[in-house]
């Protein structure tokens, strides 16, 4: 099996998180430095993510169920399940989603 080096460079997307490596199966993001306010708009995406808080503190809300996030924290949040966010404390997490958020 023969494996070659992509260099990657990590670009802003729109929502503000900073799109790391990807592959055909998985991608890397990082949230940083979010600030506390108002909570994030309820949605539902078409991939998994999984997550690991780096600092702050903030509440995952996941259909009806709230989870208190903070550093050393990791998360799941099922592809297709409703869910948002509220920062309670300057935030930065790394999340990898499959398939691959674009």
């Amino acid at each position: 099996m023969s494996t070659t080096n992509h260099p990657t460079s990590s670009t802003t997307a729109p929502d503000g998180s900073q799109h790391l490596a990807a592959g055909q199966h998985v991608a890397l993001r990082l949230w940083e430095n979010e600030e506390p306010g108002a909570p994030k708009p309820l949605s539902s995406k078409p991939y998994e993510t999984v997550g690991y808080v780096l600092k702050g503190r903030a509440e995952l809300h996941l259909e009806g169920q709230v989870t208190a996030l903070e550093a050393g924290s990791s998360y799941l949040v099922p592809q297709g399940v409703s869910h948002t966010y509220k920062i309670l404390e300057t935030f930065s997490a790394l999340e990898a989603t499959s398939p691959p958020a674009r």
